[in-house]
């Protein structure tokens, strides 16, 4: 009985889980319907309430908006926004702060989480993996000698919190393993191991 009870454990609880994401997320993104008029939302047209049709409407008007922003006219406009938006006090250490996270999360240019660590954290003879973030900047890299990395180190199995370190560049060393493979990994306390790569 325990055996079988155990297995059905392995297999319900990552579908429920899931199921629970998925639908927490539709829910979510269903909000974006309260931006239509009364009129326009689909249990008015159609009588019935349609989940889902918010992730559509979501993903227009992300389109929409990187169609727009990659225009002049565009550019010009969101300019013109963000001159607005850095003009009021609270809001513009918000708003500012959280663009330049966006900015190297997102970014092509950016270096954030764009390849896997192994560390010695937190101490000497234990090992951790972490992601690269860049390198120090501002006046941190005026007291630091020799070369340095930025490296964010996830949590076990929460990867969203974690630590940020600068550590010297010797002390790092590169993994062969792409940072999706590192989240699982971390993610599952080190029992979903990635597959070596086939050379």
């Amino acid at each position: 009985m325990k055996k079988y009870f155990i297995t059905g454990l392995l297999v319900l609880v990552p579908l429920f889980i899931t199921v629970w994401v998925l639908k927490t997320l539709v829910q979510t993104l269903d909000q974006s319907l309260f931006l239509l008029p009364t009129s326009w939302r689909p249990v008015a047209l159609l009588g019935v309430d349609i989940p889902g049709f918010g992730v559509i409407l979501t993903v227009v008007i992300v389109l929409a908006t990187g169609l727009v922003a990659t225009n002049i006219f565009g550019q010009q406009l969101i300019e013109l926004w963000e001159g607005l938006l850095i003009r009021v006090p609270v809001v513009k250490s918000i708003y500012s702060s959280v663009k330049q996270v966006s900015d190297t999360l997102f970014s092509d240019s950016g270096n954030a989480f764009r390849q896997a660590l192994l560390i010695e954290y937190p101490r000497q003879g234990v090992w951790t993996i972490a992601f690269l973030t860049g390198t120090p900047g501002g006046d941190v890299a005026n007291h630091l000698q020799g070369e340095y990395v930025s490296v964010y180190v996830p949590t076990t199995p929460n990867p969203t919190s974690g630590f940020f370190l600068m550590l010297p560049k010797a002390d790092v060393i590169t993994l062969d393993m792409s940072v999706d493979q590192a989240l699982k990994y971390i993610i599952s306390m080190g029992t979903v191991a990635p597959l070596p790569k086939q050379h």
